[in-house]
């Protein structure tokens, strides 16, 4: 039997063998584990919703054992809360770093923004959508503190294209007919739409019509 002394400079030996392929990169500790199931969370809902969703899958995607979940989250429920929480603070830095960009005009920052979502849709082969929208297609199957959230985040991401939309007006860039709330929020009701068209058909036509629409709505004419 191995003295005590003996068994470091066992492990020392073999943990100096070399190994082949790339090692799996561990999960550091419980604030990186409950991260990463966060990010699986998100690609999982962009493409199935949450009704859809099976835990089991996003568990094997980072390795986690399935009996070692309800230490981050004590029900299925309270996980797709964070991961749409998670969505919401990463959707608003995008679009932050969009709408505030002072490098182009207001509506150029809107149109930059909308050309970024399109390209994500097609990269991802029309599979993955909003989160968000997948959310509310399902509002009815889903609790009241669900739907609270979702709204919340509407009003946040409103408010982010209503300041774009009213900076654009004050350059003389567009006019409105109605208030610039209620063109912010047609704005999110039109795009959420679009989008779901366009995984449905697999085509970009659906964002480009309604961008296209919206934009000629607003926009201050020029005389020819």
């Amino acid at each position: 039997m191995l003295s005590t002394l003996d068994e470091p400079l066992i492990t020392k030996r073999v943990s100096d063998k070399p190994r082949r392929g790339r090692p799996k990169k561990p999960l550091a500790d419980t604030s990186d584990t409950r991260e990463a199931l966060l990010r699986a969370g998100m690609l999982m809902l962009t493409e199935a919703g949450f009704i859809r969703s099976g835990i089991d899958p996003i568990l094997k995607s980072i390795g986690v054992p399935k009996g070692s979940f309800y230490h981050y989250f004590p029900s299925k429920e309270a996980f797709g809360l964070a991961v749409l929480a998670r969505y919401r603070r990463y959707f608003d830095a995008k679009l932050d770093a969009f709408l505030l960009d002072a490098a182009f005009s207001p509506l150029e920052r809107l149109q930059r923004f909308v050309q970024d979502a399109q390209d994500g849709i097609v990269r991802h082969e029309f599979k993955r959508g909003c989160l968000v929208g997948n959310l509310e297609q399902e509002s009815s199957l889903l609790s009241e503190a669900f739907s609270e959230q979702l709204q919340a985040t509407y009003q946040s991401w409103q408010a982010r294209v209503a300041a774009c939309l009213l900076e654009s007006q004050k350059q003389g860039e567009i006019e409105l007919h109605v208030s610039i709330e209620e063109t912010a929020q047609t704005f999110w009701m039109g795009w959420e739409g679009a989008v779901h068209r366009a995984r449905l058909v697999k085509s970009i036509q659906p964002l480009d019509l309604f961008m296209a629409f919206f934009i000629q709505a607003i926009q201050v004419k020029t005389a020819q």
